[in-house]
């Protein structure tokens, strides 16, 4: 079983508990959620935003290790750091995206029941609509850090396979800090507005009949931003070992399988 697997099937335990609790209290759990909840996601969020930009200045370590360690001797901590942090970051890379993807198959079991239940009993489900777009939305946003981990994402590969090895990793670090995460940082700010907005009313569907976490529907968003800018941060710090002729550390085997 998959780091992944794991997580997820915390996260389902978890919801089956909460999903008991509430209806052995008769809707107890889900009023002191919607009384308590708002005001605890808004301060967790608080000190979140916090630790972030108070940790920020670490992200460009691996931009200035690089280029100085390209010309000069750094010392060992430096380096040891920025292994550590590469660890910890795949790891959570690939146990998240290791539970995103069990999205893919629930999309084509839901697609398939809502096919047979509209064309063949003339029956429409809106939660069941509408959880195909939660596990669609799921399944890139959460997945997206772990194909960047495997290099998936789209490049111009006709020029970048062409490269020395010291030649891809001047792309990818330069790249990192000139693309991939100031667009996350864009979209990372961008989205606190609204998800300010979405937790303080913990917003549901729009039909009465329809799913009511559209609040978490939207915070996969900042978190999928987070994820990105953490998973460039550690391939910005391969790329720095590489420049700097630095042993980096191996992939992850999950990588030379799948995902």
């Amino acid at each position: 079983m998959r780091a992944g697997d794991r997580l997820l099937l915390v996260l389902v335990g978890l919801s089956l508990v909460l999903l008991g609790l509430d209806m052995a209290t008769g809707g107890g759990v889900g009023s002191v959620a919607g009384t308590h909840l708002p005001g605890f996601a808004q301060a967790v969020g608080g000190w979140i935003g916090r630790i972030g930009v108070w940790l920020s200045p670490l992200l460009f370590l691996p931009l200035l290790s690089g280029i100085l360690g390209r010309f000069v001797g750094l010392p060992t901590p430096v380096w040891s750091v920025q292994r550590r942090a590469v660890a910890v970051i795949d790891t959570l890379t690939l146990s998240i995206g290791g539970g995103a993807r069990w999205f893919a198959l629930g999309l084509v079991l839901a697609t398939a029941i809502i096919v047979i239940q509209r064309y063949v009993f003339g029956y429409a489900s809106t939660k069941l609509a509408e959880s195909v777009i939660y596990m669609h939305a799921g399944l890139f946003l959460f997945a997206s850090a772990s194909t960047l981990l495997q290099g998936g994402h789209v490049r111009v590969d006709v020029f970048f396979a062409k490269m020395s090895e010291r030649g891809r990793a001047w792309v990818d670090l330069l790249g990192t800090y000139l693309a991939l995460i100031p667009m996350s940082a864009l979209i990372l700010w961008s989205s606190t507005g609204y998800l300010n907005s979405t937790w303080r009313i913990l917003e549901s569907s729009r039909e009465s009949d329809g799913l009511a976490f559209v609040f978490l529907l939207k915070t996969a968003i900042p978190v999928f931003a987070i994820l990105m800018i953490l998973q460039g941060a550690s391939m910005a710090a391969r790329a720095a070992m590489t420049l700097a002729k630095q042993p980096s550390p191996a992939l992850p085997e999950a990588i030379d399988g799948e995902v």
